[in-house]
C-alpha cells in the first residue's frame, strides 16, 4: 500500500513538472526548427567565404560539414539587414519602379510565374494593409451541420459562383489547428455565417492553443424594456 502511494505521489509529481516544462521544450523545439529552416536559406548569403573557414570538417575533408552555428546566425543577420534595405528602397520612387521591373522579369519565367505569383497573392491576402487581409473573424458550420469552425472571411464571391448559386456566397478561410497556415477554403451564404468580436490575433491564438487560450468575452447590456 505504501509503495502504492509513492508511486502516485511520484506520478502525480511528475505530470505536474511536465505540464510546467512541456511548453518551454516545445518553445525551445520550435525556435530550434525554425532557426534551422532558414538557415538552410539564408546560409548561401556567406558564398564569398570559404567553406573551410565557415563550415565544420566532414567526411570528406575540411569545410563539407554543416556550417557553424555562429555563421548561421550572421547569414541570418545579414539576411535581416539586406530585407530592411530591400524596404527602404521600395518606399521611394526608383526603388519602386526596379522592383516592379523585377517583378515583371520574374511574372514572364514559364511555371515559376504561376508559383511566385500565388505566393504573392497569399502574402498580400495575409498582409496587414491589403484589402483582402482577413479582418474579419468569422463562425461557420463545418465539416458538417451541427459543428462549429472559427474561420476567416476573405472576399466576397460575386461573379460565377455566386451566379451558379444563385446566393450571396463568401468565401471563408478555415485553418487547422494547431498549425494555421494551412486549412480548408469553403464558400459558404452569406445569411450562414456568424461574424465574431475576437480580433485575428486573438482567434490565431485560439486555433494554435488547440482552444485552450479562448478570447475573453464581454457580452452586451441588456436590452432596456
Amino acid at each position: 500500500m505504501e509503495e502504492k502511494s509513492l508511486f502516485v505521489r511520484w506520478r502525480a509529481n511528475f505530470l505536474t513538472g511536465l505540464f510546467i516544462v512541456l511548453p518551454a521544450v516545445i518553445s525551445v523545439a520550435v525556435l530550434v526548427w525554425l532557426f534551422g529552416t532558414v538557415a538552410n536559406i539564408t546560409d548561401t548569403l556567406l558564398f564569398f567565404l570559404p567553406h573551410e573557414f565557415t563550415h565544420r570538417a566532414g567526411p570528406n575533408g575540411p569545410g563539407t560539414g554543416p556550417m557553424y552555428w555562429y555563421w548561421s546566425l550572421a547569414a541570418l543577420t545579414l539576411a535581416v539587414l539586406l530585407t530592411s534595405v530591400l524596404g527602404r528602397l521600395a518606399r521611394n520612387y526608383f526603388g519602386k519602379k526596379t522592383i516592379e521591373w523585377v517583378e515583371a522579369v520574374m511574372l514572364r519565367i514559364p511555371l515559376f510565374n504561376k508559383i511566385y505569383g500565388a505566393i504573392k497573392q497569399v502574402n498580400e491576402a495575409f498582409s496587414s494593409g491589403s484589402k483582402n487581409s482577413f479582418k474579419t473573424v468569422v463562425l461557420v458550420e463545418f465539416p458538417r451541420e451541427g459543428m462549429y469552425s472559427v474561420g476567416f472571411l476573405t472576399s466576397e464571391q460575386r461573379q460565377e459562383v455566386q451566379a451558379k448559386t444563385k446566393e450571396r456566397v463568401v468565401s471563408v478561410f478555415i485553418p487547422t489547428t494547431p498549425n494555421p497556415t494551412s486549412g480548408f477554403l469553403v464558400l459558404v451564404p452569406e445569411d450562414k455565417v456568424t461574424k465574431l468580436d475576437m480580433s485575428v490575433p486573438d482567434a490565431i491564438k485560439y486555433i494554435v492553443s488547440l482552444g485552450a487560450l479562448s478570447p475573453n468575452f464581454v457580452p452586451p447590456p441588456p436590452e432596456s424594456k
